[in-house]
């Protein structure tokens, strides 16, 4: 099931994506082209993990972390599918990062590894938007680097487990207008989801609809005003957002 929520006719719904239309519980039925998205769930604490694919890691000139490299993707980063990006005053190295992100579908505490998938209630894309020149020693968390307004779209549908039976097999793309700016496979990652879900709720209760962000493959491609990004994931779709500039 393709999960979203969407605005229309002056409301919101609820709905799945069933081809190029969105249909409603009720049976209504609206082209996807038409509505304005909304977040496909309202998102609980948002984790991202850094340097999950070791050619990102290469391409950066940094060695991979002895234990997992969390950040905090804070919410009022979250924009949804189409809504514009903003470039803020003064950032010059301004990219997007595709990444899997996984939702979380009941309390878990404490997992092991072979149960852990068990607890996961779907997928969706995310777009990781880092502001490369904040990403020094000295702002690591990355928080200024992550954590603008608009930072992290994300959707535009949310996919249910049992519609992706291997997570671990997607192909990751991302482009800027026409240009691919990055390409990888979820096959790359250097910890499988089991494996980050088991040590994040080693030390924190994760929630229904806390999501966990899995890294991203290499490949940097800057924005600018103007420019569009389009994040894919197979078998969930296109994450798509234009960048403006502040006002």
């Amino acid at each position: 099931m393709r999960k979203a929520r969407f605005w229309a006719e002056g409301r919101l719904f609820q709905g799945v994506l069933e081809g190029e239309e969105l249909v409603t519980p009720e049976g209504h039925r609206f082209p996807a082209a038409a509505v304005r998205w909304a977040l496909p769930f309202t998102p609980g604490k948002v984790l991202g993990l850094a340097l999950n694919y070791r050619d990102h890691a290469d391409e950066l000139g940094l060695s991979l972390p002895q234990e997992p490299a969390l950040f905090w993707k804070p919410n009022n980063a979250l924009l949804p599918h189409k809504e514009p990006v903003v470039r803020p005053r003064g950032v010059s190295k301004l990219h997007g990062e595709v990444e899997l992100a996984v939702v979380i579908g009941k309390r878990a505490r404490k997992l092991r590894p072979e149960e852990a998938m068990e607890y996961v209630l779907g997928y969706t894309i995310a777009n990781d938007l880092v502001a490369r020149e904040y990403v020094t020693n000295t702002f690591r968390p990355p928080i200024r680097a992550k954590g603008h307004d608009t930072f992290g779209p994300l959707g535009p549908v949310l996919v249910t487990a049992e519609e992706i039976p291997d997570p671990h097999n997607l192909r990751l793309t991302a482009y800027v207008n026409d240009t691919l700016c990055q390409q990888g496979s979820t096959a790359n990652m250097v910890l499988s989801i089991p494996e980050i879900l088991a040590y994040v709720t080693s030390f924190m209760t994760l929630e229904p609809f806390d999501v966990i962000l899995t890294g991203t493959p290499p490949g940097i491609g800057f924005v600018q005003a103007g420019d569009v990004m389009r994040v894919c994931v197979e078998g969930i779709g296109v994450l798509e957002n234009p960048v403006v500039e502040e006002a």
